[in-house]
């Protein structure tokens, strides 16, 4: 087994875990010295605070006005998708032919999870390094998914960003992430002319960005 880093103690246990791609995980449980992780991270004194405004047009926009433009990972993948779909109903079941349709399938979707994962622990990370505090607005995820934006709010994952970013944030020195509550209105409310979802059926609270 070759490392591609230094672990900063031997691990305690491992467990092993394989998905429905048919590819293995390993994840291990090491004991880590709390003063060097913050020890790593930039004098906080040094560094601004940021809100962050989630959408679909953008991913977000930061309150300096820097946009993050919207990866849409499975709307890429759409076609090759359905073409792997397609051909896994037309497979016998019970057949090796229908097992090897199915692989091809969820290693298809592994693929789009993988790159919207990469993309929010990329993001999330800058954002902790660069900023003393973060303020987000707390949408209402499963309210917006449930009107014409579902397919879209589930591409963009912002529940998995968010949980990345407040769990990052616990081990920043001096960094805190709080959050702006948020109501979605019923759908007949919802302006169809805007896209952005921050301002799709979401109204804000007071909360300084």
């Amino acid at each position: 087994m070759r490392w591609s880093r230094t672990l900063p103690s031997f691990p305690s246990s491992a467990t092993v875990v394989r998905d429905a791609a048919g590819r293995y995980f390993v994840s291990f449980v090491i004991e880590t010295d709390p003063d060097t992780d913050v020890a790593r991270m930039p004098d906080p004194e040094d560094l601004p605070g940021a809100g962050i405004d989630l959408g679909l047009t953008h991913f977000a926009v930061l309150s300096d006005g820097t946009k993050i433009d919207s990866p849409r990972f499975l709307r890429r993948a759409e076609k090759k998708l359905k073409k792997a779909q397609k051909e896994l109903s037309r497979k016998q079941k019970g057949s090796r032919n229908r097992e090897k349709a199915r692989l091809k399938v969820a290693r298809a979707h592994a693929q789009v999870a993988d790159a919207r994962r990469e993309f929010h622990h990329q993001l999330s990370t800058k954002l902790i390094r660069e900023n003393q505090g973060i303020g987000v607005e707390d949408l209402a995820v499963k309210g917006l998914a449930r009107t014409r934006l579902g397919k879209a709010v589930h591409d963009a994952g912002w529940a998995s960003f968010l949980a990345m970013l407040e769990y990052k944030a616990q081990t920043a020195a001096g960094l805190a992430v709080t959050a702006c509550r948020a109501q979605v209105r019923p759908e007949p409310l919802v302006p169809a002319q805007r896209e952005e979802a921050g301002s799709h059926g979401i109204r804000s609270g007071a909360c300084a960005a």
